[in-house]
């Protein structure tokens, strides 16, 4: 078994966590002199709290130091872990903290793995001041928790470290082990930084690993790599982080910035997103946000998704890169989703109108003597190729859905409906 930095096998990130909000790295919007945290404290009163953020941020870490800033019992316990007698347990010891004159300060982690009816067991608790509450989650709070612990909370949002703040981190990793160096050169070292990825956890769990391994000399950045497995990228693959990303790319598509498109998308892949999803969602951007600005981008689309599943990664990751570059170096256009937009909530809003009698067959001699087909203009046979005979219902108005832009293959779409408009003008 591997030795660890204390006799008491507290884990380094444990041993190191700091005592006050003074020694935090980052979160400087939380921690500044007029943020919600630090206002907290100095005026020595605590709200209830939730903090959300990725992992290895300081959500525990400010939770316990937030109970030493004023003193009050800290009981920390896991959503993950517990259940709705656990809580009332807490609550009772609470209870019994408060009549010796002791506050409590209950500290959930992952408290979006709660149910609604865990959620609800705390609320009387919040609601008499039995407990200050800190709630802990990755999790957008507004998608997983329910609106009435939420009106009862402030709301703290936590960001990853810079690589700045894991390079001090882990200057006060060295001091702190004092004759046990860490052997790594000083480019290895700002590369495990960067590996961090935001995440101190694992960059004091990795100088632990390496620390008790007793390397022979200090590793180099290819040497690092081989002896851990890199951090992947933050990706829930469904949650928010998932949507985060696939906004990202589409926003990213949508401003023509294709390298930031390519980026995105590259964090999607190397985080272990469906593919699949992915080629969805592009197909649905050629539609929407292209359309007929650039016809072939949907074909495009079709195309290196059938590529895709033939071929598979890598071979068919080129498809998915091709792709991406065609849909953000392509004009622009919403003229085909509004047109379906307009046309679907008129189509709504005017009932079963029956099509006008002159664009309706008439296979019998009744419909015909009814005047089923009488004034059609069959126009390919018109010299103009149109003959400007209206289509739409007799009762409603003409409606204009589809209005091409001067961008793209609708530059070409446009000349030919004005030019159809002209000649309908013409005709009354």
């Amino acid at each position: 078994m591997r030795k660890t930095m204390n006799s008491s096998n507290r884990p380094l990130a444990d041993l190191m966590r700091p005592l006050t909000i003074d020694d935090i790295l980052g979160q400087s919007t939380l921690l500044s002199e007029n943020g919600l945290i630090r206002r907290m404290v100095e005026n020595k009163h605590l709200s209830n709290l939730l903090l959300w953020g990725p992992p290895g941020c300081g959500k525990t870490t400010i939770a316990r130091a937030l109970a030493n800033s004023v003193d009050m019992e800290f009981v920390p316990m896991s959503a993950v872990f517990s259940g709705i007698a656990d809580i009332k347990k807490a609550m009772e010891t609470a209870k019994m903290n408060c009549e010796i004159g002791r506050q409590t300060l209950l500290f959930i982690d992952e408290i979006h793995r709660f149910n609604k009816t865990q959620q609800d067991t705390l609320l009387p608790y919040l609601e008499d001041g039995t407990v200050v509450f800190i709630g802990a989650t990755t999790e957008n709070p507004s998608f997983n928790l329910n609106n009435a612990l939420l009106s009862r909370c402030h709301i703290g949002v936590l960001q990853p470290l810079s690589t700045e703040d894991l390079l001090v981190l882990l200057e006060r990793a060295e001091k702190f082990l004092g004759s046990k160096k860490i052997p790594l050169t000083p480019e290895s070292k700002i590369h495990l930084a960067q590996m961090a990825d935001g995440d101190a956890r694992f960059l004091l769990n990795t100088v632990e690993y390496l620390v008790s391994a007793n390397f022979d000399n200090e590793l180099s950045t290819d040497e690092l790599n081989n002896a851990i497995q890199k951090r992947a990228p933050l990706s829930d693959k469904s949650g928010d982080e998932h949507y985060n990303l696939i906004s990202a790319v589409h926003k990213s598509l949508r401003a023509s910035d294709t390298d930031a498109a390519l980026y995105w998308t590259a964090r999607m892949m190397t985080s272990g997103q469906d593919p699949m999803y992915l080629f969805r969602r592009l197909t649905r951007f050629a539609m929407e946000d292209i359309g007929l600005a650039d016809p072939n981008a949907m074909q495009i689309a079709l195309s290196a998704w059938q590529i895709y599943e033939r071929m598979g990664s890598p071979e068919g990751d080129l498809a998915l890169t091709q792709l991406v570059i065609y849909l953000g170096t392509a004009p622009k256009s919403i003229g085909n989703y509004n047109a379906q937009k307009s046309a679907w909530t008129s189509a709504r809003a005017t009932g079963s109108l029956i099509p006008p009698k002159n664009i309706l067959n008439a296979p019998t001699k009744m419909m015909k003597n009814l005047g089923y087909g009488s004034g059609y203009f069959y126009e390919p046979e018109t010299n103009s190729g149109f003959s400007g005979q209206n289509c739409f219902p007799e009762n409603l108005p003409r409606q204009n859905f589809y209005t091409p832009r001067e961008i793209g293959f609708e530059r070409e779409i446009k000349k030919r409906v004005d030019y159809w408009n002209k000649l309908r003008t013409e005709k009354k």
